[in-house]
């Protein structure tokens, strides 16, 4: 059996990507262009036994693995309306594949050389190590960026209260930056439809609503109760889930919650500074988040865009939404004479954090799509735990917030109570 190399993939319930190691380009896109495909796919990790999974590929069905060239590899994108493979693969740990394809109804394989076993341990372990370095570079990069962001725009919104407009430039710069990749193609633009924008809108009105209500969240109370607050998104995910979309948890995932809760309440009300407004607005950003994350997995399967140009493509939606409801709730009026008193009070630098919050607010977003799609779900959920953590002590450190002991105390509860949520749900 000829063995066409080995490449790694991260199988999920909404799509996978086998790449396959062109030994010979022409002879193999010949082959893949032919009516029908067969795949034989064959898992192992180190030096555990393969186990073949028959793939047929039909380019008339609905069904198929669409094929196309990038580089050095051959890609083949797993649709959801796939059957998936026999096996389960909770995505976190790299999962090394062998492929061979062939002709229907010919028994010959692509001819290429099969690697040793010596080999492909070899590089399964350079493999892992550079996927390892990979991910931590996309933490170091998703929680540097955020850090900067709330910094700036917490000195943007006490200096300029208005984050009706802030929240309006954030998506702006998002926007203007991700256009000008595609038309200077730094950036492949994505190939969209009609049927795509559709499937978005719900979840950019879901993004939207909670863009500005933590915003509105951070122009009230300190950067740090608005995160704490924040971490109790995992309860209300549950909650949602449970009563609306009649999904069902653990009860590991359901006592998780009560040290989230328990620790939420006991940070707000031994908050100094507390304020409703606040409160009520890191609240409301929870449970548009959660709506976010349920329409883009109902609404956005089997879509091609993803990463990069999925948030792009997000940000230019609710830009779309957002900019009348923030002339209609502040106005020219007031941004102009607010504008001039920042300007009077701190200084032309402020045009500077401005610019700074709204740059950082879409790369901070962006890292974490990126890193989305190379780390599993679980991987992410707990590197968005630590960037709170993160998030909150730098808060605390650049504007010296007062915090109580049992306000800190409350606020660890929460992040543990995140932490137990996110390893209950493996």
């Amino acid at each position: 059996m000829a063995v066409l190399g080995m490449a790694g993939a991260a199988l999920s319930d909404c799509s996978s990507t086998l790449s396959i190691r062109r030994q010979n380009g022409a002879a193999l896109r010949n082959k893949v262009t032919s009516p029908v495909l067969n795949l034989q796919v064959s898992y192992a990790f180190r030096s555990k036994a393969y186990a073949l999974i028959p793939i047929a590929l039909s380019a008339s069905s609905d069904l198929s693995l669409k094929p196309f060239v990038s580089g050095q590899l051959l890609k083949l994108r797993l649709l959801p309306s796939n059957p998936q493979p026999e096996f389960q693969y909770d995505g976190s740990r790299r999962l090394e594949i062998a492929a061979k394809a062939y002709e229907a109804g010919k028994s010959k394989g692509i001819e290429s050389s099969s690697p040793s076993k010596e080999v492909l341990e070899k590089e399964e372990t350079v493999s892992e190590a550079g996927q390892k370095l990979k991910i931590g570079i996309y933490f170091a990069t998703w929680w540097g960026l955020n850090v900067v962001f709330n910094i700036y725009n917490k000195k943007v919104l006490n200096a300029f209260p208005f984050p009706w407009l802030t929240s309006t430039l954030s998506l702006a710069a998002g926007t203007a930056i991700m256009l000008s990749s595609w038309v200077t193609r730094l950036a492949p633009a994505p190939d969209t439809d009609l049927d795509f924008w559709k499937a978005l809108f719900p979840v950019a009105v879901a993004h939207t609503i909670g863009h500005v209500a933590a915003t509105v969240s951070m122009s009230k109370v300190a950067v740090s109760f608005t995160h704490i607050i924040k971490s109790a998104e995992p309860a209300f995910s549950v909650i949602i889930s449970r009563f609306l979309m009649g999904e069902h948890f653990s009860v590991p995932v359901y006592l998780s919650l009560v040290p989230i809760i328990g620790g939420c309440a006991l940070a707000a009300v031994t908050e100094l500074n507390f304020n409703m407004i606040g409160f009520m607005g890191a609240m409301i950003s929870n449970v548009a988040f959660v709506f976010r994350n349920i329409f883009s997995k109902k609404g956005m399967q089997g879509k091609s865009v993803g990463g990069m140009n999925y948030y792009a493509c997000l940000s230019i939606l609710s830009l779309a939404l957002l900019t009348p409801f923030a002339f209609a709730v502040e106005g020219p009026q007031l941004w102009a004479a607010g504008w001039q008193k920042a300007i009077q009070d701190i200084g032309p630098h402020f045009v500077w954090w401005v610019v700074a919050q709204s740059v950082f607010y879409h790369l901070y977003n962006q890292v974490s799509y990126m890193s989305l799609n190379e780390i599993s779900p679980l991987t992410f959920s707990i590197g968005n735990t630590m960037k709170r953590v993160t998030v909150i002590v730098s808060s605390i450190l650049v504007f010296h917030t007062a915090v109580q002991p049992i306000n800190a105390v409350g606020a660890a509860i929460a992040i543990l109570g995140t932490f137990l949520y996110s390893q209950a749900k493996r």
